[in-house]
């Protein structure tokens, strides 16, 4: 399906180099991308019919939406901007990913929540709120062997990461969880590398098919690229794509960067987490794959026309 003169919302909290890609990418099939910024888009009944203002788009809503980010606030604040999303899809606009897929990714303990439920391999993982439960839990998974990793629940980018529990042979016990943590101790067994340095896998998933993969390496224990980890080429092997695929179908999402590590024992791939807002930027380096015209294909040959389709019938 070609655009046609549609119309689509970028929702993202910054512009760059990703949304000047999807812009182009946009303009090759006919349509025309316009940034908005959720934290401007308002709920006003007044203003027109269906009660949404988006800025860019006067009285009349966007043809379909992709989300490339979500700016952070307080927790009304950001309730309000996934209720616009909320609304734009109970409207018919397509929107991709979708606010519940959002949520269901950006929540790190139902994303492993969901994996475990669908039978995929995923470390074992606990969310707890109290303290003394979960130094509880460090101290049995310390005299188990096992260092576990804690995560800001709501974190991206590898930043606040801490190992606890068996560290380099010794005990490290679960710090105060008041600042980064929102009090709630979100704790992942770690996996121990295979090789040094040690790597994982970023694989995309657009439209439920794995399309592109590169290994982050690092000598740091941490492999996100905001961290550090070099960007190396990946081939998508069958079982490295299956498992991205089930992992972004256990979430409902259309597209998802599956963060995958080589482990020992019966499961030697497992899941960490899935992104539903994934950034692509170092995958672009070392893939021929144009992502964004990926991601822009899928969304108006299925999500676009499926609805079409769904209004002629």
């Amino acid at each position: 399906m070609s655009g046609n003169g549609l119309r689509v919302a970028i929702f993202a909290d910054e512009t760059g180099w990703h949304t000047r890609r999807l812009q182009a990418a946009l303009r090759a099939r006919g349509a025309l991308g316009r940034c908005v910024d959720l934290a401007d888009c308002r709920i006003d009944t007044t203003a027109a019919w269906h009660g949404l203002v988006i800025p860019g788009f006067g009285r009349e809503l966007p043809d379909a939406a992709l989300v490339r980010g979500i700016a952070g606030g307080s927790f009304e604040q950001v309730t309000k901007r996934l209720g616009v999303l909320h609304a734009l899809r109970a409207l018919g606009v397509p929107v991709y990913n979708d606010a519940r897929a959002i949520e269901r990714s950006v929540d790190k303990s139902a994303t492993s929540l969901l994996l475990h439920a669908a039978g995929l391999p995923t470390p074992p993982t606990w969310a707890i709120e109290s303290p003394v439960e979960a130094q509880r839990l460090v101290m049995r998974e310390s005299a188990a062997g096992h260092a576990l990793v804690l995560k800001p629940l709501f974190g991206s980018q590898g930043k606040g990461l801490q190992l606890v529990g068996l560290v380099d042979g010794e005990h490290r016990p679960l710090p105060a969880l008041d600042a980064g943590y929102g009090r709630l101790a979100y704790l992942q067994r770690r996996v121990p590398a295979l090789a040094e340095p040690g790597f994982d896998w970023r694989v995309l998933v657009v439209g439920g098919r794995a399309v592109a993969a590169m290994r982050r390496v690092s000598t740091h224990w941490v492999h996100n690229v905001a961290q550090g980890a070099r960007c190396l080429p990946a081939a998508l092997e069958p079982a490295l794509a299956r498992l991205a695929e089930d992992a972004a179908a256990a979430l409902e999402l259309d597209y998802a960067g599956v963060d995958i590590i080589p482990a020992p024992g019966a499961a030697p791939l497992q899941v960490l987490e899935v992104n539903g807002v994934a950034a692509w930027q170092g995958l672009q380096r070392v893939t021929p794959f144009d992502i964004a015209q990926a991601l822009v294909d899928d969304l108006l040959q299925r999500r676009v026309a499926a609805g079409a389709a769904r209004r002629r019938a």
